[in-house]
């Protein structure tokens, strides 16, 4: 085992009405932090199943002066926080209050440096600005899915330089998530799927990270396992408020850093190779993932199975990679997630473009490194 230092800043409040609790609510952890919030949100969902309307009444209720962002697109992009970091320094910003999925969350947690530090979102997510501070950030979450709700990390695209950036500083954790898992009942199928994909694809880039860490292994199977035996499930009943609380519970767990302790690192390979895709196609994050680690088994698992074989015999009792794959793959399709670059629409043409995007943004993994051929050859395993 690594050394580890084990420490979460976020007060996670979690359940039914959190949000609009007689006590502990977000009203009441807002007034201690300031008087003005930068309100950042995306599109029509969270007008629609309640989280806006309930998190502007709690603002109000405690006079807090509310400062309105909106539009944060699902892959979000650097302009957006570029223009909400200039809103929020004209309007003198205490703090920042993000509603919304992964993406509303990430661009909150880059807003609140930039403010802070006075820079260019683009300064943050290329490194060439080390953060000095953040404004605190109040998160409530409208999506299972991330894990950004109780971690210090956010992604980013930049469609001026052709990258999506991942970046983790300890002053980006939010200072409180609000989980209440009847906001995300009225998440369609197919974002449902996409986000239990997500925890589980975070839950194998800790598996296959670098060093021995036994009890976080045990974590990282129960975890998936709870997504295996839940996910068919909620798909079959998206209204259901007990198998929504354990999916979002779940995906919380799997990037909260519980995964992590005693390791080197993770590999976060996939999740490269997949941000390519989204960045090029707009294509969902989850999707990119039930299509890319299919791919990235079958090629890791020609020249390193031990990993793999032993996820398989613990998840499924299979005893061969290939067996191991195949079970993910029924999973995914049982979800209604996509397998093959196919079924969203890219074919054998498009094969070019990718390598050429993962090669320029030196895509790797941190554990299992990746060179140009075994780009190629995971590129060309998904297409098939």
């Amino acid at each position: 085992m690594e050394n580890f230092i084990s420490y979460n800043s976020t007060r996670l409040h979690f359940g039914k009405g959190v949000v609009k609790g007689l006590m502990n609510n977000l009203g009441a952890a807002a007034k201690e932090i300031g008087e003005t919030a930068l309100l950042v949100y995306g599109g029509g969902s969270v007008l629609r199943n309640g989280s806006y309307e309930d998190t502007l009444k709690q603002l109000k209720r405690n006079n807090i002066r509310v400062v309105e962002y909106s539009g944060i697109k699902p892959n979000p992009v650097v302009t957006d926080v570029d223009n909400a970091t200039v809103l929020g320094l004209k309007e003198n910003v205490d703090f920042v209050v993000a509603v919304g999925g992964g993406s509303v969350i990430d661009s909150a947690k880059i807003i609140a440096v930039c403010i802070a530090d006075k820079v260019k979102g683009w300064d943050i997510m290329s490194g060439k600005h080390r953060p000095n501070a953040a404004l605190p950030i109040i998160a409530v979450l409208t999506l299972a899915a991330t894990g950004t709700e109780m971690n210090p990390t956010a992604v980013i695209q930049n469609h001026e330089t052709n990258e999506k950036n991942g970046f983790r500083h300890p002053v980006m954790a939010p200072k409180h998530s609000f989980l209440d898992p009847t906001y995300t009942q009225s998440v369609p199928a197919d974002y449902t799927a996409y986000g239990i994909v997500d925890l589980i694809a975070h839950s194998l880039e800790a598996w296959f990270g670098a060093g021995d860490a036994p009890l976080s292994d045990k974590y990282v199977i129960s975890i998936i396992q709870e997504a295996l035996e839940k996910g068919p499930e909620l798909m079959k009943d998206l209204e259901n408020y007990d198998l929504r609380a354990r999916i979002m519970w779940a995906a919380t767990n799997a990037l909260n850093d519980i995964t992590m302790h005693a390791r080197k690192s993770g590999d976060w390979g996939v999740h490269g190779l997949g941000h390519v895709l989204s960045y090029l196609y707009d294509t969902a994050h989850g999707a990119t993932l039930s299509i890319i680690y299919p791919a990235w088994l079958r090629h890791i698992g020609s020249r390193s199975p031990e990993r793999i074989i032993e996820l398989g015999k613990s998840l499924f009792s299979t005893d061969s990679v290939e067996s191991t794959v195949v079970e993910f793959e029924k999973f995914f399709q049982e979800l209604g997630s996509p397998i093959k670059a196919s079924e969203v629409g890219l074919g054998k043409e498009k094969i070019t473009e990718i390598l050429d995007l993962m090669t320029k943004n030196r895509v790797s993994g941190m554990h299992h490194a990746l060179d140009e051929s075994d780009r190629k050859s995971i590129v060309e395993l998904m297409m098939a």
